[in-house]
């Protein structure tokens, strides 16, 4: 390296670093560094003025970048931006519409933390969060204010895997004149491409499916160009910058999407009829072909819930369980249960979830990957 000191101590710190300008990696590398090199002045101005990709990690990151880039492509979205975790993605795009004084449309069937966020955090700053049930109703009108911004629903509900019509109701929502945000987490792009059925941003939590392996922490928003640009902005700002490792493993991890969700949504659709006769299961919870009709592929995901006959056994279900793990979360390569109750719909008064149907009883089941045979068996000898 010229013109380095000639110190042992100098050339400790310097000696390493040989940047491999023509090395043709076939994966990409990890961009492990909180700061950008320039050679002078100018290149900064550069960097200002549109010119320059890389300043600092928080601002942008070349494996952030790649995995936002993916999900953009994968959903046929114009612009992508990653965060931190899922809700990381959510609250920057619900900032990229909303402003003091709004109200938002959203399904009575949310996940639990996007529930939190907007009915606990967004109301302090003025924005009001309205839940409906679409299962319910026909129309949108009466519901809509003249302050309405936001429409907010997810692909498959969570927990009790509700498929509403949902190029009817972007429909609905666009009469109105209504942005659309979908969170397509638990159907991914290899079902859904909500953004080609009419809505303007697509948030996945990309801990879950598109990362795939239990491994990594979050999110990706994609949608529309100005509402992303704005986004991005958002992101940096609040400090939910993604970090190049997690986004490397993110982006590691949705290479086999295709081939996980494959295998996933098929043994789902077995361990489903297995259930549906087990005499200590009162009622399952999975999609129908009918409601997935407008999903790009005949599968109905991977996700089941189902309630016990005897909620009062919900403890000794999940004891007996050996090597099916209990975890509040889902997605990964192997099988888990959880409890919505007691974990991701925690922050719903008692109200709210006997309303909804999220009964003590209630399990929700993520299926992985292994033998279906072996599932059943383990499922079986703890319902039995």
């Amino acid at each position: 390296m010229s013109g380095m000191g000639e110190k042992f101590e100098t050339k400790a710190v310097h000696i390493s670093h040989q940047p491999l300008r023509h090395a043709r990696s076939k994966s990409t590398p990890i961009y492990q560094t909180s700061v950008f090199s320039f050679q002078g002045l100018e290149e900064v101005e550069q960097y200002y003025a549109g010119e320059g990709e890389y300043l600092y990690s928080r601002n942008g990151n070349p494996n952030p970048t790649e995995l936002a880039d993916a999900i953009t492509a994968l959903e046929f979205a114009e612009e992508g931006v990653s965060a931190a975790s899922g809700m990381g993605a959510i609250m920057a795009g619900l900032l990229a519409v909303l402003k003091t004084g709004d109200h938002v449309l959203a399904s009575h069937e949310i996940y639990g933390g996007t529930y939190a966020l907007m009915h606990k955090e967004l109301s302090r700053v003025g924005i009001e969060l309205e839940c409906i049930n679409l299962n319910e109703l026909t129309t949108l009108e009466g519901y809509v204010r003249p302050n309405t911004r936001l429409f907010f629903l997810e692909t498959i509900t969570n927990p009790l895997l509700t498929v509403v019509d949902m190029p009817y109701w972007i429909k609905q929502a666009k009469q109105f004149n209504l942005t659309v945000m979908v969170d397509n987490t638990f159907a991914t792009p290899y079902l859904v491409q909500p953004f080609t059925l009419g809505a303007d941003l697509v948030v996945h939590s990309a801990t879950k499916y598109i990362g795939g392996h239990s491994d990594v922490t979050s999110g990706v928003l994609v949608g529309k160009k100005e509402l992303v640009s704005r986004a991005r902005e958002i992101v940096v700002n609040y400090g939910a910058s993604l970090s190049p490792f997690e986004a490397w493993l993110t982006a590691r991890g949705l290479k086999t999407l295709a081939i996980r969700m494959e295998r996933q949504c098929d043994n789902a659709s077995q361990v489903a009829d297995f259930l549906r006769n087990h005499p200590a299961v009162s009622q399952v919870y999975y999609p129908s072909e009918a409601h997935t009709r407008f999903f790009a592929r005949n599968k109905q995901g991977a996700m089941i819930s189902f309630s016990l006959a005897d909620e009062s056994q919900i403890y000794s279900f999940y004891r007996k369980l050996n090597w099916i793990s209990f975890a509040p979360s889902l997605a990964g390569v192997e099988t888990s249960v959880s409890h919505p109750v007691t974990t991701s719909h925690r922050a719903f008064t008692e109200e709210q979830r006997k309303a909804t149907g999220i009964t003590m009883g209630l399990v929700r089941l993520s299926v992985g990957i292994e033998a279906v045979v072996d599932i059943v068996a383990e499922l079986d000898q703890a319902l039995k």
